[in-house]
């Protein structure tokens, strides 16, 4: 998770921008920099980790300029280095960049053809130097940053420089979120409020695929295809500026929207783009050394531990056991030895999960918490500890902390199968590049959300609704059925699809949707057969497929969501992503409290 700020004024600006970093910084301090435009050059500074060692750097070099950006950043992979800091920088452009370039490779070798010079292995030069290739052709900054952005793939918030350029500074997004501020004679940007709540309560959020021209006195806003367009500003409030809804009116679904920049800031904690290898942090163990793997969980996490389940067992062939926390603690059962237990919590407080880490710590098992916050009980109490970066999740529904709790098993998963010799290079590359990808595909699932608020219609006036997947897609089911409950107050059950035939079938009638996930992968017919039995007993099927999938099946349901077709191992994260929306539009349609629904608490530190 990276932080971006950026600031266009008549005064010094890199004072402001160290405060702003300060107020990002839990966004990452693998590194830190800034970078100004003075006399018409650029300067910058940059640091290996935390911010203070920036800041002790300025002290020593200060830096003069009426414009510059910042970043704080979470390194890809390897050791944090200066040199792969943000800024970065040829003779023409500077910039900084939040999200994931995937087709960076394809860019860079174009780039080396036409002699450019790069420093780094990151993908964010390959952007520096596509823009800078577009200015020698004659292009404006603008006109060089509208083609760029046409031939980029992948998530991304970007703020950029220009040398010669000192009343401007450009911003775009795509997946990633981006900030604009206004003040009295100076403008800001900045990848959250918090970062800007000081300077200004005056907030443009652009929406995706906006572009931004910005100067000391104004913005010009540009759509994806490049028209000028007009975006709310509204007042933001200093001490809710890093919980703010933006413009939306939940922020469950502003978390909704937030996945594609969250699974993006998780992937570059631990996935190489480059070399397509997952990088593990220094854990107390070695995966060849495990027995069994025991997950952990309640709630939304189960789920994921479920999904981990799967991809640990087909993927990196070990044994796994999953089991619910409160459950699991009172059972008192013998752990195995050189077992391995994982503990999956988006707060790190749970209390059922905590007690179960320390009770599996007492059966002399290795521990390991997957937590989206690094000073919680259970980050402490763990041998080890891998990081979500979902950012704060105020909705009580959990959307984006599950789906980064998936992308996070998903390289741990990759790392363990690679380290048992499971897997060769070429088969890890080909799941890797598969994660790289789920940013953007997550984008495109989003592009649904009006076809789904009107199915959605039909879920809000039902009494019971079921929800059918297979393999990985079962536990999908289950947090589709889950979320429903949570929010809408409507019965819901998600059973794995070749269950149906075993009893459930016979809650089957023609006021009961069920809502199939069905990818198009090894298990598809068996699914398709269980749909179909569905169908002849007047079930309505709103079926969640790829192209091919809808392509077989699509005319027998009563509606269909076409869904990118992708790699089976990371389906389950973009399945998740039409059933939080489902869920999400029929709360709002019944009139229930979207974000703080009924008895129902984010973290539940109590038994």
């Amino acid at each position: 998770m990276c932080g971006i700020i950026g600031i266009i004024s008549s005064k010094a600006v890199a004072p402001k921008l160290m405060d702003g970093l300060k107020r990002l910084e839990y966004r990452g301090y693998d590194s830190a920099g800034i970078a100004t435009l003075a006399d018409g050059k650029i300067d910058r500074r940059r640091a290996e980790g935390k911010i203070k060692n920036l800041d002790a750097c300025l002290n020593n070099e200060p830096l003069e300029g009426l414009v510059g950006i910042g970043h704080t950043r979470w390194a890809t992979h390897g050791a944090p280095s200066e040199l792969n800091a943000h800024p970065h920088a040829d003779d023409r452009v500077v910039l900084v960049h939040n999200g994931i370039i995937e087709n960076f490779q394809e860019l860079r070798r174009d780039l080396l053809d036409k002699g450019h010079k790069f420093e780094t292995d990151t993908d964010t030069e390959a952007i520096v130097h596509l823009i800078s290739s577009f200015l020698v052709e004659g292009s404006s900054p603008q006109e060089a940053v509208a083609a760029a952005l046409t031939l980029i793939e992948g998530a991304f918030a970007l703020a950029i420089l220009f040398k010669g350029f000192e009343n401007l500074m450009i911003g775009a997004r795509r997946g990633s979120p981006l900030a604009i501020g206004y003040g009295d004679g100076e403008m800001y940007l900045g990848s959250d409020a918090l970062a800007l709540a000081p300077l200004t309560q005056q907030i443009c959020y652009l929406e995706e695929g906006d572009w931004a021209e910005i100067s000391t006195d104004k913005a010009i806003l540009h759509n994806e295809a490049g028209d000028v367009v007009e975006r709310p500003v509204c007042k933001t409030e200093i001490s809710g500026a890093l919980t703010g809804k933006a413009n939306f009116p939940h922020f469950m679904l502003k978390e909704i929207y937030e996945q594609p920049a969250v699974i993006g800031d998780t992937l570059r904690t631990l996935l190489s783009p480059r070399d397509r290898h997952v990088c593990l942090p220094d854990l107390p163990f070695n995966f060849t050394s495990i027995s069994r793997i025991t997950i952990i969980a309640c709630g939304t996490s189960y789920h994921a531990g479920l999904v981990a389940k799967y991809w640990f067992e087909q993927i990196a062939r070990v044994p796994v056991e999953c089991d619910i926390a409160s459950e699991f603690r009172y059972r008192a059962v013998d752990m195995p030895e050189n077992g391995l237990a994982i503990f999956i919590s988006q707060s790190g407080e749970t209390a059922d999960t905590l007690a179960a880490l320390r009770y599996a710590k007492s059966q002399k098992q290795k521990t390991l918490a997957l937590v989206n916050v690094e000073e919680s009980s259970m980050a402490r109490d763990a041998d080890g500890i891998l990081q979500t970066h979902a950012g704060p999740e105020i909705g009580v529904a959990s959307t984006k902390a599950f789906t980064t709790q998936l992308t996070l098993l998903a390289c741990l998963v990759l790392a363990s199968a690679k380290e048992r010799g499971v897997i060769d290079d070429a088969r890890s590359a080909s799941y890797c590049h598969s994660l790289t990808e789920v940013p953007a595909r997550v984008n495109d699932v989003l592009a649904h959300n009006e076809r789904l608020s009107a199915l959605a219609t039909e879920v809000a006036a039902a009494r019971d609704v079921l929800y059918l997947g297979r393999n990985t897609g079962f536990p999908i089911a289950l947090e589709g059925a889950l979320k429903l409950k949570e929010i809408s107050y409507i019965h819901a059950e998600g059973y794995a699809a070749g269950e149906m035939k075993h009893g459930p079938i016979a809650l089957i009638e023609d006021n009961v949707p069920v809502i199939v996930i069905a990818p198009s992968d090894s298990l598809f017919d068996k699914t398709a057969s269980n749909m179909q039995e569905v169908i002849a007993r007047g079930g309505r099927v709103i079926f969640l497929s790829d192209k091919e999938g809808i392509k077989k099946l699509g005319g027998l349901a009563a509606a269909t969501i076409e869904l990118p077709h992708v790699d089976p191992f990371v389906a389950p994260i973009l399945y998740t992503i039409p059933v939080q929306l489902l869920a999400y539009h029929a709360a709002v349609i019944k009139g229930t409290d979207v974000d703080q629904p009924r008895n129902l608490a984010k973290s539940v530190t109590v038994e």
